[in-house]
């Protein structure tokens, strides 16, 4: 994978940050997307092959950017992982504010196809042609959570945009799957072990798994062949109440 270029969204903590990880451990050369140059940074620590490149991924222009300079510093991109996302403020329908539904829609779903499209770009345009992109949807993009109507809305669209994009790459060799991660125990996440509302208005805590195993996938679905594509793949704490009633 030395030759192998791959840019991480959202690479500054959490599941970017475990999955640039796991690549650099597998022999990518990584290009690490963030807002805040200081986390990519850390994200970078020790490793040879990682370029910290601050972008926000809801400007066009700084999307634009951010492809130029892996293009120019690294020579082409094989993998995108557009993971950079937002939750929004937990809130019933009828109280979302639209400035909120507005941010989270413009970095979940907006920001996830820009880079997708300059990703698409790229693959097409190199030679050898092609490249994987991999989106980052959700266990709600199956299932919601209480008063997380744009978070849920977005994760859903995004499972749209994996397989339109997975269809049009098919002529160019471009493969485009999707994880659905549950429950990885990331900072954000963490509050989830104290309490989290569940669907029937209790307030429970729910098992969570080590994000170490969401990096890992993230590396072996960008392992394959591009002959090869995991369309979705679903990693999950075993015990987390998705499966059945709870």
């Amino acid at each position: 994978m030395a030759d192998r270029v791959a840019i991480v969204t959202g690479a500054g903590s959490g599941i970017g940050r475990h999955a640039a990880l796991a690549l650099l451990d597998a022999g990518w050369q990584v290009a690490l997307a963030g807002r805040r140059r200081e986390s990519l940074q850390e994200t970078a620590t020790g490793a040879d092959h990682a370029l910290a490149v601050p972008a926000d991924v809801t400007d066009p222009a700084s999307v634009q950017s951010l492809f130029a300079t892996v293009k120019d510093e690294l020579g082409r991109v094989d993998l995108l992982f557009n993971n950079a996302g937002t939750f929004g403020t937990p809130s019933p329908v009828e109280d979302v504010q639209v400035d909120d539904w507005n941010t989270v829609v413009a970095t979940n779903l907006t920001g996830a196809f820009l880079c997708a499209q300059e990703a698409f770009r790229a693959m097409k345009e190199q030679e050898p042609q092609g490249g994987r992109i991999i989106n980052n949807g959700s266990i709600s993009a199956h299932t919601p959570r209480p008063l997380s109507i744009a978070y849920n809305a977005t994760k859903h669209a995004v499972s749209g945009m994996t397989k339109s994009i997975a269809l049009d790459g098919r002529a160019h060799d471009i493969a485009c799957g999707q994880i659905d991660v549950g429950n990885a125990l990331t900072e954000m996440a963490r509050k989830q072990t104290q309490g989290v509302r569940q669907a029937d208005g209790r307030i429970a805590p729910e098992p969570m798994m080590d994000v170490e195993e969401v990096g890992q996938a993230v590396a072996h679905m960008a392992s394959l062949p591009l002959s090869t594509n995991i369309l979705t793949l679903t990693i999950m704490a075993t015990k987390m109440p998705f499966v059945g009633r709870g």
